[in-house]
């Protein structure tokens, strides 16, 4: 009875809100209902999920927080149709290992992805429909499905759902998938509980109770504030604790209302009042990859001349172009040749501007207003002194272009890009360099584990390199660990007996005992062989763990979207206790634990590897890589990785690797994944900048389908032949 009252009283609430939304005098002076987040992360109600979603490239970071749960989450839109979000949950008063030496006070973390499919958009007459699964691939605590409609008439936003899982334990409607099959009207709960995780439950997908879920979303007149009123799909009696019988609450209400205030138009802060007897709070931050925009403190574009320059250049007149071309163009030590009355060449590589289309007309300018008259100016553009684009510009067109002589002129009208020729021609003025000296700040980290849910190390990391020609190279660098917490990683020999070799689960050693480390010291050859085929061979300590040999080819032509990659490296392990030996003997002792472990001492490893660019209007500027091959463990197997470019230039990615190691020898996680995210420095800073800032989020370290690393990647060397990271 009293939640009959209390229905009654929401109800008369909604009557009124939605009258005083139309009532208002008109659409420009009442505020813009802006959808918020749920408790789990992504656009929705509380509990429950809605089929709204946020504007394409939008990243929200955030959390919520109540007696039973705290949930960290970051959702990105990754398309206009698809929702993703990450997810960690921390469940209070259980440990995340019963063995206090092993994992000390870090409470139990699960770790669930999310994935909302946009069906259908809003009309007139038909609502906005979607699909999706909660706790995808993880250990089944939160796993659901639900299948969600929404209509906004003004300030009120109506939600209308059918849910699996934990999203419709309430039960309160038939599966209808009941009347196909009988296999969908059970759906084992308990049992089903997977504590390593990594593992897509297909069989309990959709099955057991479904529950009628819904709610309404109201925007005030007030513009910062919003109310929420839930019907709850979920009665919790299988939730995680009750399971478990430890503090169990008995929902009291299936009713949640909820306040939603924004702070600023970057972070809303949010409180609930959850099944009769919980509060929740929670806040986010946002901000929009697609909107990013940089403020840059740069030399202006030269104004076009037409006055006849001389016919020969003194080498004073060479070498201030050259340095023209380099500090307005932003070609790094260009070579520049002559021929004749032919042709200028432009050899370098572009280092400042990601917009090819600025770099180009700004080199064009500076060679028609400072070099002799020519048909043609020609700019070969090259990564690690390897050419890998030849642009020709028309110099008759290009000061049409320039002079805006036609309506619509664009540098492309002027230009044609194909593979690089032989130069032809007298070099004029040369200032490549074969020393190469920096340093940059380095953070590795890890998310997650039961060691501590935070892990990382941060320090300096000093390089160098020397070209003996423009094929032959060496280089290498030095770390100097500044601060780090991976003095918790206590993971050292699997308890289940598997003998993994420790491929890559031996990282405390190589960053806490190594104050000092050699990073790499890599001999490389590298050359373009033809056309559109390029090669390079290493030799030395590759990367951090291990040091061998190996080479790699590349077939990749220039404007083409798809390209195809083969590596193979023969490596050994490094010892971390030496800063130049490597493991001798395959089985190892630890003291402390006093058990064996096995290492690497020597590995065949390598990976046949497509990429592709998809043309299709509902993928636009991603990229799928998919490699198959053998791991540093000796595993074999498959490698997808798919990423995808905002407007801003970031690029954001995920990867799975799934070998013939099972999930028991693989250990919590079941398989290799990670998540990546990339940003060009030239939206951090007032300058502009091909370079970018790289982060890796590794959910878990283990030994199963790990890649060898070295210093160049052909793909990513050759990337203006179809630019994806300098786009």
């Amino acid at each position: 009875m009293a939640v009959f009252y209390f229905t009654k009283k929401i109800f008369i609430v909604v009557v009124l809100a939605f009258f005083i939304s139309y009532s208002h005098a008109d659409d420009f002076s009442y505020p813009t209902l802006h959808h918020s987040n749920s408790d789990f992360g992504g656009v929705g109600l509380m509990q429950m999920p809605t089929a709204r979603m946020h504007q394409e490239g939008e990243l929200t970071l955030g959390a919520s927080f109540n007696q039973d749960y705290y949930n960290y989450w970051l959702s990105l839109q990754l398309f206009p149709w698809l929702e993703t979000t990450i997810r960690y949950t921390q469940i209070p008063d259980f440990l995340y290992n019963t063995n206090e030496n092993f994992s000390g006070d870090t409470l139990r973390t699960d770790k669930g992805i999310d994935i909302k499919i946009r069906l259908l958009k809003e009309s007139y007459w038909f609502p906005k429909l979607a699909i999706g699964l909660r706790d995808l691939g993880g250990t089944g605590v939160f796993d659901g499905e639900f299948i969600v409609a929404n209509k906004q008439f003004g300030a009120i936003d109506f939600t209308l759902g059918l849910g699996w899982g934990y999203i419709g334990q309430r039960g309160n409607i038939k599966n209808p998938l009941c009347a196909i099959n009988n296999k969908y009207c059970y759906r084992d709960y308990y049992s089903g509980y997977n504590p390593t995780g990594g593992i897509l439950e297909t069989n309990r997908l959709f099955k057991g109770n479904s529950a009628i879920f819904g709610g309404i979303e109201y925007q005030t007149p007030f513009s910062p504030l919003q109310l929420k009123l839930e019907y709850d799909g979920n009665d919790y009696s299988q939730d995680y604790r009750v399971q478990r019988g430890h503090d169990a609450r008995i929902q009291r209400s299936p009713f949640n209302i909820g306040i939603v205030y924004q702070v600023t138009n970057w972070a809303t802060a949010n409180i609930s009042y959850e099944r009769g007897n919980m509060v929740s709070f929670g806040l986010s931050v946002n901000t929009n990859f697609n909107q990013l925009k940089s403020s840059w403190l740069d030399e202006p574009i030269p104004s076009i001349t037409t006055t006849p320059t001389a016919n020969q250049l003194t080498t004073e007149q060479w070498q201030q172009l050259a340095q023209d071309v380099e500090n307005i163009a932003g070609y790094k030590n260009p070579t520049i040749y002559q021929n004749s009355d032919s042709s200028i060449t432009v050899v370098a590589e572009q280092v400042k501007y990601r917009d090819r289309d600025q770099a180009q007309l700004r080199a064009g300018i500076l060679l028609n207003n400072q070099a002799p008259a020519v048909e043609e100016f020609k700019i070969v553009e090259t990564v690690a002194n390897q050419p890998i684009t030849e642009t020709i510009l028309n110099h008759q067109q290009l000061l049409q272009v320039v002079n805006n002589d036609y309506i619509g002129s664009n540098i492309t009208d002027s230009r044609t890009t194909a593979a690089p020729q032989d130069i032809q021609g007298q070099p004029m003025i040369d200032l490549n360099q074969n020393w190469y000296v920096g340093i940059a700040p380095t953070l590795q980290q890890s998310l997650g584990g039961s060691e501590g849910f935070y892990m990382f190390n941060v320090g300096v990391t000093a390089s160098a390199n020397y070209w003996f020609n423009n094929h032959v190279t060496v280089g290498g660098s030095v770390y100097l660990n500044l601060y780090d917490t991976y003095d918790k990683f206590k993971y050292d020999v699997p308890p289940d007996g598997t003998h993994n070799k420790r491929v890559r689960t031996l990282v405390r050693q190589y960053i806490t005992d190594n104050t000092l480390r050699m990073n790499n010291l890599q001999l490389t050859w590298l050359d373009q062989v033809s056309s559109d085929w390029y090669a390079q061979a290493y030799a030395g300590y590759l990367e951090v763990m291990f040091g061998g040999v190996g080479s790699e080819v590349l077939y990749r032509p220039v404007g083409s979207n798809w390209a195809l990659g083969l590596d193979i490296n023969y490596v050994k392990q490094r010892d971390p206790h030496s800063a130049f030996g490597f493991f001798k003997d395959q089985t190892q002792y630890d003291d402390h634990l006093g058990r064996p472990y096995e290492v690497q001492t020597g590995v065949t490893t390598g990976n046949l590897t497509v990429y592709y660019q998809p043309q299709w209007q509902w993928l636009p500027n991603t990229l799928l890589k998919v490699s198959a091959g053998r791991y540093l463990a000796e595993d074999t197997g498959i490698t997808i990785d798919f990423s995808k470019q905002f407007d801003s230039g970031i690029i954001t990615g995920a990867f799975i690797t799934k070998t013939n190691m099972s999930a028991e020898e693989y250990g919590e996680g079941s398989f290799n994944k990670g998540f990546y995210l990339s940003i060009p420095f030239d939206i951090l800073t007032v300058k502009p900048s091909t370079n970018r800032a790289n982060i890796s989020w590794l959910p878990m370290t283990r030994d199963g389908g790990q890649l060898l690393g070295h210093k160049y990647y052909l793909y990513n060397l050759t990337d203006s032949r179809n630019p994806q990271h300098k786009r």
